[in-house]
């Protein structure tokens, strides 16, 4: 991948992040909205949970063929149709009328952001090759901030009695605002070879090594998602004002120091940054488990959030350099592996915790830390 002509890396930079935390941002408002359009089609918590399937599931299916299109047409484009797309999409969501059309559109949504992540994080890894330093995990920071402020949003959006329709709109005329201005200064793919890429290929092992540390870490970030105010709640005794502090604790970690993890990288290398990652993320959920307070629950889920924070962005780092593997189907290869563990963490602690305990459930997890640390000793480079 190169630069467009007349561009500086640091404008491509800023070019590729707002591509992020437009992504981030979409995302993040749906999501402010799910209790709206819930009471609005009137589902019950199940029916809702069955729903909410289908995004994973396109996401999953379309990593199949995500990056044969984006090395067919290049990432540069494809980026900016799927980005374009998806948005409208994420408006149709607010014309939901009965649970198929919710499912069928959270279908596409997860179809068509698998595509969106493939091409944004190829031109990550091409603006480090570039820049010749690490900048993957301050990109991921900003689709994490993009969380906050999409929250944000959507507090208003509902406290102005907004609705989701509208409130996606608006949404969109953001991305394409944002788009419209960033998308010259997107990276330009190589020219693409005639022979077209094979839909499945055996990965190199140490691209299965990588996606196996992706799945370690996103079973953790699967748990702390679903499962931390249950935590709090059932194991803590935690009250209505301090059920969220574990979830607020885990986010604002990893959105922090995502920003402060490339220097890190920079200095350590990506092996002993994996290293400490993986026993930040088991030492911060022993803590939790071991002293079952509010003060050491916080404590150890802001150590997760740390842990965690970096895990994904050098996996696809590393991913994107692998040999004799195009960067868009090694990045496809490793989040399809890794995603895999965000979709079985939440329910396998339900599963554990119901013949077991809440806490001993958490322990398992715990173990997933020990997990990135010894595959990431293995699988990652000096």
């Amino acid at each position: 991948m190169h630069l467009p002509p007349n561009a500086s890396p640091g404008r491509s930079r800023v070019a590729v992040g707002s591509a992020f935390f437009l992504s981030g941002l979409c995302f993040s408002s749906w999501a402010s909205r799910i209790p709206t359009i819930q009471q609005k089609l009137g589902l019950s918590e199940s029916l809702l949970g069955s729903l909410l399937f289908a995004l994973p599931l396109g996401s999953i299916l379309s990593s199949f063929f995500s990056a044969s299109i984006a090395t067919r047409f290049g990432t540069r484009r494809v980026l900016t149709v799927a980005m374009l797309t998806n948005g409208v999409v994420y408006i149709s969501l607010g014309l939901a009328r009965t649970p198929l059309m919710l499912a069928s559109t959270l279908f596409v949504i997860g179809c068509l952001g698998n595509i969106t992540s493939v091409a944004l994080n190829t031109q990550a890894v091409g603006l480090e090759k570039i820049m010749n330093r690490p900048i993957m995990a301050s990109l991921h920071g900003l689709w994490s901030a993009a969380g906050f402020v999409g929250a944000a949003i959507g507090g208003m959006m509902l406290a102005l009695a907004v609705p989701p329709v509208w409130h996606f709109a608006a949404v969109y005329l953001l991305l394409l605002l944002g788009i419209g201005v960033n998308q010259q200064w997107f990276l330009h793919s190589q020219k693409a070879t005639q022979t077209r890429p094979k839909l499945l290929v055996r990965p190199p092992a140490g691209l299965l090594g990588l996606g196996l540390i992706a799945f370690c870490s996103m079973i953790c970030e699967g748990a702390m998602f679903d499962w931390s105010g249950v935590y709090f709640q059932r194991v803590l005794q935690a009250g209505p004002a301090t059920v969220g502090l574990g979830y607020g604790a885990f986010m604002g970690a990893m959105a922090t120091s995502r920003f402060l993890a490339d220097p890190v990288t920079g200095r350590l290398g990506p092996r002993k940054v994996l290293t400490a990652c993986g026993l930040l993320v088991m030492t911060g959920l022993l803590l939790a488990i071991a002293y079952p307070t509010i003060l050491t629950g916080v404590a150890g889920f802001v150590l997760v959030g740390i842990g965690t924070s970096a895990v994904v962005p050098l996996v696809y780092s590393q991913a994107g350099k692998t040999e004799h593997t195009s960067p868009s189907a090694a990045i496809a290869a490793t989040s399809t592996i890794g995603f895999l563990g965000f979709l079985l963490g939440p329910p396998m602690i339900g599963w554990i915790a119901g013949v077991s305990s809440l806490r001993w459930s958490f322990l398992v997890i715990a173990m997933m830390g020990l997990g990135i640390t010894l595959m990431g000793r293995r699988y990652s480079d000096h």
